[in-house]
């Protein structure tokens, strides 16, 4: 009875075959989603966006990491290293010998198949007499030879040629191991032992403990669990939280402590400009001993939050960790938002404790916009737009003109808008317009129904109602002269055709940063007008928009805020509430904000009548 047999790889081909599939699963994917996008075109997106948002901080500093970073060309050698690898395998490969070969006597004695007896025996002879030993010829040769013509002329063999392939009857299985056999040679038995025990006992369980260790203390959004409990224990505790105290809570979160976030530094010249930069904000509750608003990592955080609002100058280290800070907080606004909708559907399912105030979580958005755009609850969206600075209001807001948002500059003549802003100079002026095109317009129309019930515009009391949202994005349209346009495009190509003749050099001055620039230069403070939450390693912030219902009057959110990530041109959203469960006409708003611009929100009216549901016992006989 056949048995089974285990070979490891003498020859080593089998090994290289596992190796070459082994580093092909590796290059192939890796190639895919880490190959750098090409600089060229990242070069000439940027380009493109010079002219709108080339005073912007994030600009100048994607701009820098353009030109410095050397870690596209690591990724490129590596992955082309891999392939270097990967080809260089596949070739060895090639060239093997096919070691297992299906036994064929008939190829053996260098016959057609099909052969006759005397064929056969006369080609052995020939054969014999050229391969035996006795004649200088080789034994193993020989010996086959020998087994091809058995197999040939004797009945049972060739029987078990036919049935087995094998002249000798059914053998041992063999299973080759596609590891080289040096691996089981007792001279390397403690190599192989010390470094199994090296990947089995060491690698594996701290790479598991890492990955265990960051599961535990990070959730989904890769937010600290510690940070989450922190805002549901103050939003708990405070339902009704005006701006102050959210901006304390905010800049209380743990990753802006160096304890817990290796991100975050506590530098020993923060005790002399953290302080002067307190005496010039004013009343920030520096006296506040309610842990853990006053640590030192949550002072700081605060007053770098507050400078950016106010758009306040800081020292090159401040402004490092500034950006830090900044660059954090839109999520952890966000995580606000969410710990918010927990609590009210907490309290609505249990009740026994107080949800927190529509104020509150409509103050975390706000203020996501306030640190998107660098600006203060209290100023004008109008300083969103480069070039306008404080004293430029008041041609705004004239009685004249009257033009105290961007909807209002946006629906002016041009010759009244250039009147208006004629202290900016033609330059400026097509600067600012284009930077107001790009700002976006949205529409949003509504549909009340209920979606489960046959007639579906009768509403039920207790019945789940389904308000559909279309919202279309479209840009701000500027009404601009034909030969305010004609200048403006003659102006980009100039520029254009600068940049390519020394774009080193321009490149060089937009990256400038010295104090007699910075005195020249008076929209300095107006750089940080689209996002410095960018940081150093990410891209220019996407809008996205916040879509719910409300009670206003009772203050209360009527459904979960959605978070429109996607709107490019129209997006259709579904909102779900259920129907209060008393008769009656309600009032309710559907709001639409944004989390990039002030002065874009959308509050739409949405009246709800509900009726009592006909039942058996609403009729009478």
């Amino acid at each position: 009875m056949a048995g089974q047999q285990f070979q490891y790889d003498d020859s080593g081909n089998t090994f290289f075959y596992f190796l070459t599939s082994f580093v092909g699963l590796i290059v192939i994917p890796a190639t895919y989603y880490l190959w750098p996008r090409d600089q060229n075109a990242e070069q000439l997106r940027l380009k493109s966006l010079r002219r709108v948002h080339g005073r912007c901080l994030w600009y100048r500093l994607r701009l820098m990491k353009s030109q410095q970073s050397i870690v596209p060309t690591l990724k490129k050698a590596a992955l082309l290293f891999g392939w270097a690898v990967f080809l260089l395998l596949a070739y060895k490969v090639s060239k093997l010998d096919r070691e297992y070969q299906e036994y064929n006597p008939y190829e053996v004695l260098n016959l057609d198949p099909g052969a006759s007896v005397s064929e056969i025996k006369k080609q052995y002879r020939i054969l014999s007499l050229k391969h035996h030993p006795d004649k200088g010829g080789d034994e193993a040769t020989f010996m086959r030879i020998v087994k091809a013509h058995s197999a040939l002329t004797n009945d049972e063999s060739r029987q078990n040629w036919e049935m087995y392939g094998n002249p000798d009857g059914p053998g041992a299985t063999s299973f080759g191991i596609a590891l080289p056999a040096w691996i089981v040679d007792q001279k390397n038995s403690m190599l192989v032992l010390l470094v199994y025990g090296l990947a089995f006992m060491v690698i594996l369980p701290v790479v598991v403990g890492t990955w265990w260790y960051r599961s535990i203390r990070y959730s989904g959004d890769q937010i600290l669990i510690s940070t989450t409990q922190l805002f549901m224990h103050f939003m708990y505790k405070t339902p009704n939280m005006n701006m102050k105290r959210l901006t304390m809570v905010l800049t209380a979160a743990f990753e802006f402590d160096p304890r817990s976030n290796k991100e975050a530094t506590i530098r020993p010249t923060d005790n002399i400009e953290v302080p002067q930069l307190i005496r010039e904000l004013g009343n920030i509750n520096v006296k506040k001993k309610e842990p853990p608003f006053c640590y030192p990592y949550s002072l700081k955080a605060r007053v770098l939050v507050l400078a950016h609002l106010a758009r306040m100058e800081v020292s090159e280290e401040l402004e490092e960790d500034q950006r830090f800070v900044v660059r954090k907080s839109p999520a952890f606004l966000q995580e606000m938002i969410n710990v918010g909708c927990q609590l009210t559907m907490m309290a609505n399912s249990r009740g026994g404790f107080h949800a927190p105030r529509l104020v509150t979580i409509e103050n975390c958005m706000k203020l996501t916009q306030m640190i998107v755009q660098g600006l203060q609850e209290s100023k004008s969206p109008l300083l969103q737009l480069p070039h306008f600075e404080e004293e430029h209001l008041r041609y705004c807001i004239s009685k004249k003109y009257k033009v105290r948002t961007l909807q209002d500059l946006v629906s002016l003549k041009d010759s009244d808008r250039r009147s208006m802003l004629r202290f900016l100079g033609e330059e400026k002026y097509d600067e600012v317009m284009a930077v107001l095109g790009t700002f976006p317009h949205i529409t949003m129309d509504t549909k009340l129904q209920v979606l489960d019930d046959e007639d579906s515009n009768n509403i039920t009391a207790g019945s789940i109602v389904t308000v559909t949202v279309t919202l279309t994005r479209k840009m701000f349209v500027v009404f601009w002269s034909q030969e305010a346009t004609a200048a403006a495009v003659a102006a980009k190509e100039e520029e254009d055709e600068a940049s390519d003749k020394g774009s080193e050099s321009d490149e060089g001055e937009a990256n400038k940063d010295s104090p007699s620039e910075r005195d020249e230069d008076s929209d300095k403070q107006s750089d940080t007008e689209v996002d410095e939450v960018a940081g150093d390693d990410e891209e220019e912030k996407q809008e996205w928009w916040w879509l719910y219902i409300a009670d206003r009057r009772d203050q209360t959110l009527v459904s979960m805020p959605y978070h429109v990530c996607t709107l490019k041109d129209s997006e259709e959203v579904e909102l779900k509430f259920p129907a209060p469960s008393k008769t009656g006409n309600y009032q309710y708003s559907v709001i639409l904000r944004s989390d990039s611009y002030l002065g874009l929100d959308q509050i739409k009216p949405l009246k709800v009548m509900t009726r009592k549901k006909l039942g058996w016992d609403t009729f009478r006989f």
